[in-house]
């Protein structure tokens, strides 16, 4: 199909994967050119000075002034919608017009555009920077010619996984890594992942399965490699509909828009429909909980028209439960939003108990507030053979995860994965001092968060069951199914959502998903839920079949982290080493094929010999980042103790901060510091994680349990790993872990190194 013509006012204008990152790289002065040239482009192309003429004789890429020197090269897809695929000095442009290749890919259906000299010249580069980074040789001699990396494979089957055939004959001229990251910089984002696949020795078909067939095109689909207007809604684009647009996602390079683009491998998770429930897995960074928005956005489209907000998006904590809400403004706008009830489940579980209980006025305490008191119970009893860590989890895990409220219950329940076995004399000890827990925050005016959670189950539970037995009742006198019946008071009962969503799935416990699955119907599309074990960072041990949410069969995995670089993830990686982990079902998961197209600087590690000295070397590393602005660095200590003693030297060293809450930062500016647990969620350029050192991470207490609970022991450690990994993998650009003293044995892959 050829497009020929002027073009008529007004233009959606659409932004090309990887032409933001060429953009960014010019001076400021372009960049600012480049915002208004957008800005008054989707005005009006036909606006004076834009000189908007066709550069090739197929009337698909045209050439527009930015300035005097730089042009901008866009395709034009059909009527007055266009793609900015480029902004070049207009001599690069003239005299390389036969390099600008552009096309639609055969496999993947999508629009792409290289261009071959930016490629060539880059390939050169990285090989030239490496040979003169490389030490002297010890003889003049020439050494033994270097192998061709793809030598194994023919141009068939590289275009049949995908590449980008125009880059095919370069591909089969690289013969280092240097070279191979130099092709990948400006090469489409899938080309460039098929070919460190295969480089990192991943077989054909694997690659072939796991890589390019889920965005390969539909073989039923009626697939036109001139249907431009399809093409674009298989490619990575975004469309710039403001001037604020487009700064975020060049002043973020890239950064921020990956937290709304949806990869065709998510778009088909997304648009599918489930039987039941469905997870969703994957490593961090990989777009779990982009999926998670998309899926409620496609969930409120298939909605009757109405007021109501039938669709349910919870997370763990507020922080989250905030940052959803204004990612899916921006994704879906406000009328998605108005159908969207956004809770973290705390704060659901709550309002659940708040309508059974109106008058209850009790102050809610978390989990260290509860272990505190546990201990206060114990020093005042003047008992010393039980732990307060050991009667904690034994209330949170088997008393109130199991709702036991006898002690006859408590002597019949299962304690598995508890490790330490306990006598049936030791129970009824266990369940004395339980009740004693009990009576004491009764009288305090205190619950803990999981009480609340575990009632808030129980009266769903209860709700759900009147519901299913008034159904029952309607389809035995013939009455139509519906899931919204009449309680015995005349007010209409139902179930509360039709759809449920959930973010950071591994971090609930029991009684919240008790409670979620008693919310909504059993029915397709019921409960969709993202999560990772390997970010597991609270001790909530679950078995989602035994708890009603059964995914068997509707799992799937992510493996592409759109976040951080190849680099920082081996090196988080090498943090979980030798650790298995669960898939939330009572199956083993892993992050096999785990991997990103991005690259960056080796992470840095770096020991002192003291904690003053430590902080010393934090303030050099800040100073080494000054190309970077303060919010966009952070620095993650495992105490608290440690971030107030971090933000002092930093206010001495005339260095802005500002501290990590449970509410999230205090302010926008300087750098933000935090303890592991308040990073969940976050992410930075760049990122020191501080204090990695034996004894701290793991604390040194962990170490007590290894002889008389094994089993907690192992659950402590794999914990603390967990809460390594999250801050590590917080990092996009660049990564430094210190410590003093010895450091910490989960450092031991990395440091070996």
């Amino acid at each position: 199909m050829t497009v020929t013509g002027a073009p008529t006012a007004g233009a959606t204008l659409r932004l090309l994967d990887k032409a933001d990152k060429e953009i960014v790289k010019l001076d400021r002065a372009i960049v600012g050119a480049v915002y208004k040239f957008q800005h008054d482009f989707r005005r009006n192309p036909e606006a004076g000075g834009f000189d908007l003429k066709p550069l090739k004789g197929d009337g698909r890429l045209w050439s527009a002034r930015v300035n005097r020197e730089y042009r901008a090269l866009l395709l034009r897809l059909g009527g007055n919608d266009w793609l900015l695929v480029s902004v070049k000095h207009r001599g690069h442009v003239h005299q390389n017009l036969d390099r600008l290749a552009y096309g639609i890919n055969q496999i993947t259906g999508a629009i792409e555009y290289v261009d071959l000299q930016v490629v060539e010249e880059s390939v050169l580069r990285r090989e030239l920077t490496a040979a003169a980074d490389a030490p002297e040789p010890a003889a003049v001699s020439p050494g033994p010619v270097e192998p061709l990396l793809f030598a194994q494979y023919d141009a068939r089957q590289l275009a049949d996984l995908g590449v980008a055939e125009p880059l095919i004959p370069v591909v089969f001229r690289l013969t280092t890594d240097e070279e191979l990251l130099g092709l990948v910089e400006y090469a489409p984002r899938h080309t460039g992942e098929v070919l460190l696949r295969l480089c990192d020795g991943v077989p054909y078909e694997q690659v072939k399965a796991e890589v390019t067939a889920p965005v390969a095109v539909d073989p039923e689909e009626q697939f036109d490699d001139e249907d431009w207007q399809a093409a674009v809604d298989r490619s990575q684009a975004v469309v710039i509909t403001d001037d604020e647009s487009l700064q975020s996602i060049l002043e973020e390079g890239d950064f921020g828009r990956w937290k709304i683009f949806l990869h065709p491998t998510q778009d088909k998770l997304v648009h599918r429909t489930y039987s039941g429930p469905a997870r969703v897995g994957g490593g961090p960074g990989t777009g779990k909980t982009i999926v998670a928005l998309h899926r409620v956005r496609h969930l409120v489209e298939q909605l009757p028209p109405g007021h109501t907000k039938p669709v349910l998006l919870t997370t763990f904590n507020k922080n989250l439960a905030a940052d959803l809400r204004s990612r899916l403004l921006s994704l879906g706008g406000p009328e998605i939003l108005a159908r969207v009830d956004i809770q973290h489940v705390d704060q659901l579980a709550t309002r659940v108990v708040g309508e059974a209980d109106p008058g209850n006025s009790k102050r809610r305490i978390n989990d260290a507030q509860a272990l505190r008191e546990w201990r206060d119970l114990l020093v005042e009893a003047g008992e010393k053979r039980w732990a307060a860590d050991f009667l904690s989890d034994e209330w949170n895990q088997v008393i109130l995860g199991q709702a036991v409220v006898s002690r006859s219950d408590y002597f019949r329940a299962r304690r598995a994965g508890r490790g330490r076995s306990v006598s049936r004399a030791e129970r009824a000890e266990i369940w004395q001092l339980a009740e004693r827990f009990t009576q004491r925050l009764d009288t305090k005016g205190l619950e803990t968060h999981r009480q609340v959670a575990e009632r808030a189950a129980q009266l769903e539970m209860g709700r759900k069951s009147k519901i299913d037995r008034r159904e029952a009742e309607r389809e035995e006198r013939g009455g139509l199914h519906n899931v919204h019946v009449e309680a015995g008071s005349g007010a209409w009962l139902r179930y509360r959502y039709r759809h449920i969503v959930v973010d950071e799935a591994q971090d609930l416990s029991a009684a919240h998903w008790k409670m979620l699955r008693a919310m909504v119907p059993s029915t397709s599309n019921d409960i969709f839920l993202v999560g990772d074990t390997h970010q597991r960072i609270y001790d909530n041990q679950v078995t989602l079949g035994s708890l009603g949410v059964n995914i068997r069969g509707r799992s799937s995995r992510l493996t592409l982290s759109y976040r951080t670089t190849r680099e920082i993830l081996r090196s988080a990686l090498g943090v979980l080493e030798g650790v298995d982990y669960d898939d939330l079902d009572g199956e083993a998961d892993n992050l096999a094929g785990y991997r990103s197209v991005l690259h960056g600087p080796q992470p840095v590690l770096r020991g002192a010999r003291s904690w003053d000295e430590e902080l010393d070397l934090l303030v050099d590393q800040l100073g080494a980042w000054h190309d970077v602005p303060r919010e966009a660095m952070a620095i993650c200590v495992p105490t608290n103790d440690m971030v107030t003693q971090v933000a002092y030297r930093l206010k001495q060293r005339g260095i802005e901060s500002t501290e990590i809450t449970q509410d999230g930062p205090r302010h926008e500016e300087g750098v933000h510091i935090g303890t592991m647990y308040r990073f969940k969620g976050l992410e930075y350029r760049r990122m020191i994680i501080a204090g990695v050192a034996e004894g701290l991470v793991p604390r040194s207490s962990v170490d007590a349990w290894e002889r008389t609970d094994p089993v907690r022991y192992r659950r402590e450690l794999q914990r603390a790993r967990s809460l390594l990994f999250v801050a590590a993998t917080r990092a996009r650009d660049a990564l430094t872990i210190t410590w003093h003293g010895e450091p910490s044995r989960f450092l031991a892959p990395l440091t070996a190194g």
